[in-house]
C-alpha cells in the first residue's frame, strides 16, 4: 500500500458535476482529491482486504442471530424495548438486505482491523462505484498509469444483480432528506441501479412518509409504499411518532430493521465477547465492563455516533484528541487504539464495500487526524501488477 501524486484531470471538476457529483466539495473544503491515489497490489487486496471483509461480514451475520434471540443483547445495544419484536422478526423472516461499509485500519503490513460497520447508512457509494472508476480510465488512457491496472470495484455490477433480487412491485420507493446534497446523491445513483435491475422508483422526502388509516405508509400522492430504500437511520427511526406502525405497515424496507444491530458500535464488545483474539478485531468493551480500563490507549465511541462525532482518544490516561457533536449523551464503547496507515501527514481508513454478502469494492477516506469525519477527503485508488507497481514514479 502506498499513497503516491499524481496529475490530476484537466475538468475533472465539471465532470463530475456533469454526472451529479456536485458535493466533490463540500462547505469550501475538497471532498474528492484528484492529485493522489493510493497504490495496491491484487495479492495485499485479496489477502488483506477483501478476503477479511467476507470473513468479517459472516461473523456479524452470525452474531445478528445471536442478538435478537436474548432480550439481553438487544438491551445493551440501546434497541427500545417496544421495537424489539420488529427487530427480531425482520431477521427471522430473513428481510432481504442491499449494502453496507467496513471501516478497517490497515497499515500496509499485518492484518487488517476493524473500526466498525456502518451497515445501514452508509454514503460514498457513488464516489466508490462509478466516480473512481471514471478516474482509473481517464488517467490509464493519458499514459499516467499503466494498461493493466485495475481496481477493486464489482460495486456497480454488484448492486444491479442485488437489486434485481427484490420482486419487482409497482414502485420501489427511496426515502432521504432530500436538502442533504451528499445523501440524495448517494440515493440517485442507488435509483438509477434499481432502474437498470428492472424496477420502477420513486425519489420521496422521508419528512413527507404518510400513514393511512389503517397503518400503512404511504407516499405524497396517497399510494401505499410496499417497498422502501431508506437513507436515514434506524436508530432514529425506532424513535419516531410512527415506529409503532412498523411491525403492521407491510412496508419491506432496505435496510431492514435488524441493521439497527449491524449498524450499532456495541457490536464491537459483542463480537471480541465472541471471537476473541481473531486477527481482524480490536479488543473492544462496554464503557461499565470493568476490563475496558485495562485498555491503555483506546477510542472511546457512541453507540450511533456518524461522521465521526463526539469521539475520544486517549493514550497512557491522558486524552490526546476528539470530535464534538449530538451524540455525546448517550452509551459508549471502548475500543483499543490501533495505527492507521499514515502518509504526508494525512490518516486513511479503508472502506471495503459489502453488497448482498460479498465484498464488491474499496472506497479510502483520509484525514489529518486519526478521527474520519465528515469532510474526510475520497481518495481513488489503483492495483498495479508487482512489476508495474515497483516500478511506479
Amino acid at each position: 500500500m502506498r499513497r503516491v501524486a499524481i496529475p490530476e484531470r484537466e475538468g475533472w471538476r465539471e465532470k463530475a458535476e456533469a454526472v451529479g457529483f456536485g458535493f466533490h466539495e463540500m462547505y469550501g473544503e475538497p471532498y474528492w482529491l484528484d492529485d493522489v491515489a493510493y497504490l495496491f497490489t491484487m495479492e495485499e487486496i485479496e489477502t488483506h482486504i477483501e478476503a477479511p471483509s467476507e470473513e468479517l461480514h459472516a461473523l456479524c451475520m452470525d452474531l445478528v442471530g445471536d442478538v435478537v434471540a436474548t432480550e439481553r443483547d438487544l438491551e445493551r445495544l440501546a434497541i427500545p424495548p417496544e421495537l424489539f419484536d420488529a427487530v427480531r422478526s425482520s431477521f427471522e423472516s430473513r428481510q432481504r438486505h442491499l449494502y453496507g461499509r467496513f471501516d478497517l485500519a490497515y497499515t500496509g503490513t499485518g492484518p487488517a482491523k476493524l473500526l466498525e460497520y456502518n451497515a445501514d447508512t452508509p454514503t460514498g457509494v457513488f464516489e466508490s462505484a462509478y466516480f473512481q472508476y471514471n478516474w482509473l480510465t481517464d488517467q490509464i488512457a493519458l499514459g499516467r498509469l499503466p494498461g493493466s491496472a485495475d481496481q477493486f470495484n464489482l460495486l456497480q455490477e454488484s448492486l444491479i444483480e442485488t437489486f434485481a433480487t427484490f420482486p419487482k412491485g409497482p414502485i420501489f420507493h427511496f426515502a432521504v432528506v432530500t436538502e442533504n446534497e451528499e445523501d440524495r446523491g448517494t440515493v440517485a445513483y442507488l435509483m438509477d441501479c434499481a432502474i437498470q435491475a428492472g424496477h420502477a422508483t420513486e425519489l420521496i422526502d422521508i419528512s413527507d412518509i404518510g400513514i393511512d388509516p389503517v397503518g400503512r405508509f404511504t407516499d405524497p400522492a396517497d399510494r401505499v409504499i410496499d417497498r422502501c430504500f431508506k437513507l436515514y437511520p434506524w436508530e432514529d427511526m425506532l424513535r419516531e411518532p410512527f415506529a409503532k406502525h412498523l411491525s403492521m405497515s407491510g412496508t419491506e424496507f432496505v435496510e431492514p430493521a435488524w441493521k439497527a444491530v449491524l449498524s450499532n458500535k456495541g457490536i464491537l464488545p459483542l463480537l471480541w465477547e465472541r471471537h476473541r483474539g481473531h486477527p481482524n478485531l480490536l479488543p473492544a468493551f462496554f464503557s461499565d465492563d470493568p476490563r475496558a480500563s485495562n485498555l491503555v490507549a483506546a477510542v472511546r465511541k457512541p453507540l450511533h455516533s456518524r461522521e465521526g462525532e463526539n469521539i475520544a482518544i486517549t493514550e497512557g490516561g491522558a486524552e490526546t484528541d476528539r470530535t464534538d457533536g449530538d451524540y455525546g449523551d448517550g452509551p459508549t464503547i471502548l475500543q483499543e487504539l490501533t495505527p492507521l496507515f499514515e502518509a504526508e501527514g494525512q490518516y486513511a481508513v479503508l472502506g471495503p464495500w459489502i453488497v448482498g454478502d460479498k465484498a464488491a469494492g474499496l472506497g479510502i477516506r483520509e484525514d489529518r487526524s486519526r478521527i474520519t469525519r465528515n469532510l474526510s477527503r475520497f481518495v481513488p485508488h489503483a492495483i498495479l501488477d508487482e512489476a508495474d507497481y515497483a516500478a511506479f514514479e
